[in-house]
């Protein structure tokens, strides 16, 4: 297929025009025009570009890209090294951030929710990207953050009394944890993310509610390889999700 043609078609799958997002969504490097083959991963780093190359990938599907706002705007040093090597190799490079979070079907948090047999009863959070929602019936933080581990292959951080039942969770992937205090005004038990900071260490242990950190990269995996593979079974193109490790 043409990448004018794979670019609008997730541009329109992923509803991008309704997002006010902190890094360009769509088609950030442009490559060669015909695409037969697609590699998927979290992000464009340096080595998801040269294992794409060894598969011999004509484009690259990601949700952490390049061009995040405020930051430094010259090409040079690893931005440089990056972008020149997807240029030599007239690699596509599309990235998709908010829009991929929030999908209602192939996004990282209904995903997420669905791995870990939760119900979505909600949104909440900037632009309703975040979810809220309830387990099938109460279990213990323990037992969840087993399960947690068990899906992910990640043992998460938890912060909160490991004894305490728990049904109602609200949950956002990656580095959400500025959605803490929205969560808890949802009456929620626990709050679900990737990453955590300093402060919410305090807020859960003063508000009651749970924090639950099980990682920014382990909880982003799952709504790039679903969109890849419907551009797959879409357009009869080859995909393969790559990952690179990260233990954050």
């Amino acid at each position: 297929m043409h990448r004018d043609e794979l670019e609008n078609h997730l541009n329109q799958l992923l509803d991008i025009s309704r997002f006010h997002d902190y890094c360009p969504n769509g088609l950030q490097v442009e490559g060669r025009g015909n695409i037969q083959t697609i590699i998927s991963g979290v992000t464009a780093s340096l080595d998801l570009l040269q294992a794409a190359i060894a598969a011999k990938a004509d484009a690259i599907l990601v949700h952490h890209g390049y061009f995040w706002r405020g930051e430094d705007m010259r090409i040079t040093g690893m931005k440089s090294r990056r972008i020149a090597l997807l240029l030599n190799q007239q690699l596509n490079l599309f990235a998709y951030h908010l829009p991929l979070d929030a999908h209602p079907h192939l996004g990282n948090n209904v995903l997420l929710g669905k791995k870990l047999g939760l119900i979505e009863t909600g949104r909440f959070g900037e632009q309703d990207v975040g979810i809220i929602g309830e387990l099938p019936q109460p279990v213990t933080l323990y037992s969840f953050s087993h399960k947690i581990s068990r899906t992910l292959l990640r043992k998460p951080m938890i912060i909160g009394d490991p004894e305490k039942t728990i049904r109602q969770i609200a949950w956002c992937t990656g580095a959400a944890q500025s959605y803490f205090e929205s969560a808890i005004r949802q009456r929620v038990d626990a709050y679900l993310t990737g990453e955590i900071s300093e402060q919410h260490v305090h807020i859960a242990r003063e508000s009651g509610v749970a924090f639950i950190a099980a990682g920014h990269h382990a909880t982003e995996r799952y709504g790039v390889q679903a969109v890849g593979d419907h551009i797959a079974q879409k357009f009869g193109i080859r995909h393969q999700f790559i990952d690179i490790e990260n233990p954050v």
